[in-house]
């Protein structure tokens, strides 16, 4: 079955052909590990997910690499401002290594907790200045850049063409340039390669033009040249990168070998709360674990993702993860329901069933279709192992571990346990006022009340 996905490169969808037959090579932009990751990060994460669990469920090998930006780059995508590394170092009285390793250790703890596949080659910056100082030394070689005291510009106007992904009016951005005008550069789309440290800069190496350091872009082209060679199939990043980082990684990559590295570029929108952007300012930023604390365990989080296109914004509200932490419980519930069926199916039905999800995925990833196809399974009134099995194989791609599902035991008190065996009594003597009134008082003490031909299920609300 084919695959269709937005290629930002070429604006629209377009049938997926990788380069290689049965083996698809993707580039992910990874975090720079200053700070918590918040949940607006992780949605990239959760859509670099899909896709991988969209790839391998179309039968396709995996390299994939995501980077990690342990090097200090400054605050702005743009050359100016303060480098992030730094400023945390400061913060916290610790250097940027230290900094670094924490916070790398976080993002890949909080992936693990979220489920999310991980890519073949994790790429920390700080262990490629090598290749990195190689790769820009042939982009000088190819005569891209010019120097000022401290900054090795690549220069924009040697290009065919800059702004392939976003479309920029190289002279409208003249007139009214994102990046502010350097005295130093010769045009404001040029950008730092290499910086020449200052004495009292902390992440610095010996390199050709003595202790520096690379431009954040670099990093990328280097690292996935490396390990992907010249072209590869897909890089996948937010659309915050398509203006800047992006295009300054494909203006490398023509500057070192004439090409444009990936044939398809992949971009996820960017989550809001409560239809804000948000910001340290607003004090709108969650963590993973924060949401846990607020009883939303991580799957309610993929539960919420999977809601939404990844090219559609998506707005967090409390309503909707409550929203969400209820459709995941209810997943479960019927999940568990087909694993205890005895109906047998016919394998039209099943077939009928694969192929709507099959396509859906597969329609540039669309995980709400796809999961609709999943509620039509878990709301058949015929309760069956086969279907359980289908679930299965469907939630390689979305996510939920359901194989591994196991519902919590709850210890009730005796005074509800008490009320309970009341209950039952009544309804054995069919005396339905006082089971009425007993579940009543059950429900006003917080608990739910669900009568089975098992017995009562009591749940604390």
């Amino acid at each position: 079955m084919k695959i269709n996905f937005y290629n930002t490169l070429t604006k629209k969808k377009e049938e997926f052909k990788p380069i290689n037959e049965d083996k698809v090579c993707m580039y992910s932009c990874g975090p720079t590990v200053y700070y918590y990751p918040h949940i607006g990060n992780l949605r990239a994460y959760l859509f670099m997910d899909s896709l991988r669990r969209t790839l391998k469920y179309n039968g396709y090998e995996l390299k994939h690499v995501m980077n990690i930006t342990d090097v200090g780059h400054l605050v702005s995508d743009a050359d100016d401002g303060e480098d992030k590394m730094m400023k945390a170092a400061k913060r916290e009285n610790k250097n940027p290594f230290e900094i670094a390793d924490f916070y790398t250790n976080v993002f890949l703890q909080d992936l693990k907790k979220l489920n999310i596949d991980m890519p073949e080659i994790i790429a920390r910056a700080t262990q490629h200045i090598k290749c990195m100082e190689e790769y820009v030394k042939k982009i000088i070689a190819n005569g891209y850049t010019y120097e000022t005291e401290d900054t090795i510009y690549f220069d924009t106007s040697k290009l065919d063409k800059y702004g392939v992904l976003s479309n920029k009016d190289v002279k409208e951005e003249d007139l009214e340039a994102r990046i502010e005008v350097d005295p130093n550069k010769k045009h404001p789309n040029d950008f730092a390669v290499w910086f020449r440290a200052p004495e009292n800069h902390l992440m610095k190496w010996d390199t050709f033009w003595g202790k520096c350091y690379p431009g954040w872009h670099l990093e990328c082209s280097a690292m996935g040249h490396e390990y992907l060679g010249e072209e590869f199939d897909i890089h996948t990043g937010g659309i915050d990168h398509i203006p800047v980082h992006h295009e300054n990684e494909i203006a490398q990559a023509k500057g070192y070998c004439g090409k444009i590295p990936a044939h398809y570029w992949m971009h996820v929108e960017f989550l809001q709360v409560d239809g804000r952007k948000m910001s340290k300012s607003l004090n709108n930023l969650y963590t993973i674990d924060q949401l846990n604390d607020m009883g939303y365990e991580p799957a309610v989080f993929r539960m919420f993702n999977i809601g939404a296109h990844y090219k559609k914004q998506i707005n967090f509200t409390i309503d909707a993860m409550d929203a969400a932490k209820t459709a995941l419980a209810r997943l479960r519930e019927g999940y568990l329901k087909h694993k205890e069926g005895t109906a047998e199916i016919n394998n039209n039905v099943i077939d009928e069933y694969e192929n709507k999800f099959h396509e859906a995925i597969n329609d540039d990833l669309n995980m709400p279709v796809a999961m609709s196809v999943v509620w039509e399974v878990i709301k058949n009134p015929s309760k069956s192992k086969q279907f359980a099995k289908l679930i299965d194989k469907f939630d390689t791609v979305m996510g939920f571990n359901l194989k591994e599902y196991v519902p919590e035991t709850q210890e009730l008190p005796e005074e509800i346990i008490s009320l309970v065996n009341q209950r039952n009594e009544a309804r054995k003597n069919k005396d339905w006022a006082e089971s009425d009134r007993l579940r009543d008082e059950l429900i006003s003490r917080g608990y739910s009340v669900k009568d089975s031909k098992e017995g009562t299920i009591i749940e604390k609300k």
